[in-house]
């Protein structure tokens, strides 16, 4: 044979038998791995049965536990209710007892009432017998009274009943008397005491505040800038503003004029800013102005949020709040509005507590009590009036605006506090230093005193004296008796607190004299 076909089949049974072998490595290797993966599986498949196993019993021994807590719970249920129970067969034991023993005692009662109602007909049956007899008595003796004093029972009874009518008349006079005295000296001291205690312990401050503003300049050179070309910058603010400007001779000085103090306020800043920028013409003044207004409405309202803080009033409407803050620019007879309107509520809320009333409620209506001074609109009502109705609409309590409306008695008070809060208002208003009053209103108040008491029948003079603050009234003594006096101080003293207008309080003193007058000569 050819070497070389030998050669090609040694090669082909070699190639052959390569193959085999490694067929058969790779089914050992592959059996192998079978063997392993069956050895895991049957690991994977133990370790499963033990965690199952290990969960099945902690299942066991929580539902165990769970068991044995609610058996527990039960079990202290069972026993509550059997001891509430036996607690209340216990007492309905008791009120069996207690009913039988009052039943027992009221049966014996009973018994005991019907020996008494029998002893009470025998007592009755001699009443009315002794009641017979003293009746036919009585009877005979009237008789003989009337023989001796020849009148009638029942003349005899109106002769003494109008003599007793007459008496006790006297007595009753001269004791509504003492009573009226003793209760006015007693009412005046304990309102003196408690006024004195509130005003002691309210301190306030005395403002007086004018209609003119003056503006301070470095020198009088700044007056021809304010001024302007033909006048153009000076009209400029005050046409912005609604101030007058006033600039005279008067050296570095410049006159700030309005009845609003808010205007003069925005008036003064806006020129303090102009003056110190430097920068001064229509336009400019335009736009300082408007800042200077937006600022001011910032500092209203940081006002009246620091005076509703220091007050301790809560809750109070924003719009209030504002109203509150622009009292500080407003005055009343050269008294600050906001000085006055705080020194008020202090003394509203020391009264009150006092009083033993709500001082929180008091103090929140002397706040508010002038707010219709401050209105964004003018309004025809009075600001007592135009206050309440603010007050009404921005959500206070009725008892605020019942105060409010009625501290110039313009409306009904329906609430205790109302009195208080124009109490205080007049302490307010009333105290030295408070106010300015004009010197031709000023007589013409006293003016109007005397007149009004010289209307009345019977008065020959009246003296307003000690600034308008006392009255008096000397009347005829042949036209005007002791008892009428008394009639015409009260209503003299009446008529002048509901038709004028006065700080603190008036008193009206009546005298009426005799006099006899001779001349030895």
């Amino acid at each position: 044979m050819d070497p070389i076909i030998i050669t090609v089949i040694a090669a082909a049974i070699a190639l052959v038998a390569g193959i085999v072998a490694g067929k058969l490595i790779f089914a050992k290797n592959t059996q192998q791995k079978i063997d392993e993966a069956e050895l895991r599986a049957k690991t994977i498949i133990r370790e499963a049965e033990l965690s199952a196993e290990n969960v099945r019993k902690e299942k066991e021994l929580q539902a165990k536990e769970k068991f044995v807590s609610l058996k527990s719970a039960h079990d202290k249920d069972v026993n509550e209710r059997n001891r509430k129970l036996s607690e209340n067969e216990n007492r309905i034991k008791q009120k069996e007892q207690a009913l039988s023993q009052k039943e027992s005692s009221i049966e014996k009662q009973v018994k005991d009432n019907d020996v008494i109602k029998e002893n009470l007909n025998k007592q009755i049956d001699v009443v009315n017998k002794k009641r017979t007899e003293l009746e036919k008595h009585q009877e005979e003796h009237i008789r003989r009274l009337e023989k001796i004093a020849n009148l009638t029972a029942e003349e005899a009874k109106s002769q003494l009943v109008e003599s007793l009518k007459n008496e006790a008349q006297t007595q009753a006079i001269g004791l509504q008397q003492e009573i009226i005295d003793d209760a006015k000296q007693k009412a005046n001291k304990e309102a003196r005491k408690i006024i004195i205690q509130t005003i002691q312990r309210t301190a306030a401050e005395q403002a007086i505040e004018n209609a003119i503003t003056v503006f301070n300049l470095e020198s009088d050179e700044i007056k021809g800038q304010i001024i302007g070309r033909e006048g153009r910058n000076i009209r400029a603010l005050e046409a912005a503003t609604g101030v007058d400007l006033i600039v005279d001779d008067t050296p570095e000085a410049i006159l700030l004029s309005c009845f609003d103090p808010l205007r003069r306020e925005i008036a003064r800043l806006s020129l303090q800013r102009l003056v110190t920028d430097g920068r001064i013409h229509p336009a400019r003044i335009e736009e300082v102005v408007e800042k200077t207004r937006k600022q001011i409405e910032e500092q209203v309202m940081e006002i009246g949020e620091r005076t509703v803080i220091d007050l301790g009033i809560h809750g109070l409407h924003k719009e209030l709040v504002r109203m509150v803050g622009r009292m500080r620019y407003r005055s009343s007879y050269g008294q600050n509005l906001l000085m006055h309107s705080r020194e008020t509520a202090n003394l509203c809320a020391t009264m009150a507590a006092e009083l033993g009333l709500n001082p929180k409620l008091a103090k929140r209506a002397g706040l508010l009590h002038d707010i219709g001074k401050v209105p964004d609109e003018e309004s025809e009502l009075s600001h007592a009036l135009l206050g309440a109705k603010l007050a009404e609409r921005y959500g206070e309590n009725p008892a605020v605006v019942n105060a409010i409306a009625a501290h110039h008695d313009e409306a009904e008070m329906q609430y205790v506090i109302s009195p208080i809060i124009q109490a205080c208002d007049a302490i307010s208003g009333a105290r030295p230093g408070a106010r300015r009053e004009i010197m031709q209103q000023y007589l013409q108040r006293i003016k109007d005193l005397e007149n009004l008491a010289t209307s009345y029948p019977g008065v020959e003079k009246a003296y307003a004296i000690q600034a308008g603050r006392e009255l008096r009234v000397i009347v005829e003594s042949d036209k005007v008796s002791d008892q009428d006096s008394d009639t015409l101080s009260f209503e003299i003293a009446q008529k002048i607190q509901t038709e004028m207008t006065f700080p603190g309080q008036i008193k009206v003193t009546v005298i009426r004299e005799k006099r006899a007058v001779n001349v030895a000569r």
